[in-house]
């Protein structure tokens, strides 16, 4: 009995009835499980999300999608054999894995997105306690032309913190009246200037939600830790999961006395970025972002600096 051979065709290969060029083709959303290496500490496992994605010619009807889960499959298992210290690295693997499966594509695109728990200890009692940071990381690779086993890769790692801002505005309207107030019952001036020094006055808050992502060549290494710090440090004071009375009072304290305006949290995660990373090249793309939202408002305030390395390293060295 003879056995009939189906030759199942390639519909992805086929031509399009509208032939243009689409510069994303891929899928989004796609949970995994990442271990990533430590020197000298325990491993960090995360569940992240990612979004794959290769550019698709005129000339054919679809991506071979399957070739997105295998490469991330891929590259999460070399993770077992070869330690991956950067989540960076991991999205630059995978980009570099897409453009070998995908030979029709010309560049391929990577994004990572995972929670990150980050242990502190109140400012007071010591009380140790978690917080949770967003952290994100991208990668594209483009082909090289008239070479296709080079591949320019471009990577990206960046975090999103949250803190506590006061608002300078409002607070010296309550100096001054409190100035006032005190004139009134008769103290001299100098007590006042000395109190006003040492008690800050009330103002309204603001959660703030603080962002920096770096874009270097994938030779160039940035540390996360070091973002998280920067921008943690760059607002009026941080935030914690578990506080007692005397440790709230000693947040509240340094938020007062520490007031901001949103353009105050960018320009000083500008001026940080420029302190701990000196090294960094002049075409780095830096993106700075914070966002606070506001107590006795609707809205929300924003304010957002993206500029080349060089170009913010240039403005704060002549400012």
């Amino acid at each position: 009995m003879e056995h009939c051979t189906f030759n199942l065709p390639d519909v992805q290969a086929s031509k399009p009835s509208i032939a243009i060029n689409l510069t994303r083709v891929g899928v989004t959303n796609v949970k995994k499980l990442v271990e990533i290496k430590r020197k000298d500490k325990r491993p960090i496992v995360l569940i992240s999300t990612f979004d794959v994605f290769v550019d698709l010619p005129s000339d054919r009807k679809g991506a071979n999608l399957s070739r997105n889960f295998e490469a991330v499959d891929e590259v999460l298992e070399k993770i077992l054999s070869m330690p991956v210290y950067e989540i960076e690295q991991l999205c630059s693997d995978i980009a570099h894995n897409l453009l070998g499966r995908h030979e029709y594509a010309n560049q391929a695109e990577v994004r990572m997105t995972s929670e990150y728990m980050i242990r502190r200890a109140s400012p007071a009692t010591g009380i140790k306690c978690q917080e949770v940071v967003n952290i994100f990381a991208e990668a594209s690779a483009i082909r090289g032309q008239g070479n296709d086993d080079y591949f320019d890769v471009k990577k990206l790692i960046g975090a999103e913190v949250v803190g506590m801002t006061a608002c300078p505005c409002a607070q010296e309207i309550m100096r001054d009246k409190a100035a006032n107030e005190l004139s009134e019952l008769g103290v001299d001036k100098d007590t006042i200037i000395k109190f006003l020094e040492k008690v800050p006055m009330a103002t309204h808050n603001q959660r703030g939600r603080g962002i920096i992502s770096i874009k270097v060549a994938h030779d160039f290494d940035v540390s996360l830790e070091s973002i998280i710090s920067i921008i943690d440090h760059s607002m009026s004071s941080s935030v914690y999961e578990v506080l007692k009375r005397s440790d709230e009072k000693v947040v509240v304290e340094t938020a007062h006395m520490n007031p901001k305006f949103v353009e105050d949290c960018v320009r000083t995660m500008a001026d940080n970025v420029v302190k701990e990373f000196p090294n960094l090249p002049d075409n780095a793309v830096i993106t700075i972002k914070q966002t606070n939202e506001e107590s006795i408002h609707r809205h929300n305030a924003y304010a957002e600096r993206v500029a080349l390395m060089g170009d913010l390293r240039s403005e704060i060295n002549h400012s």
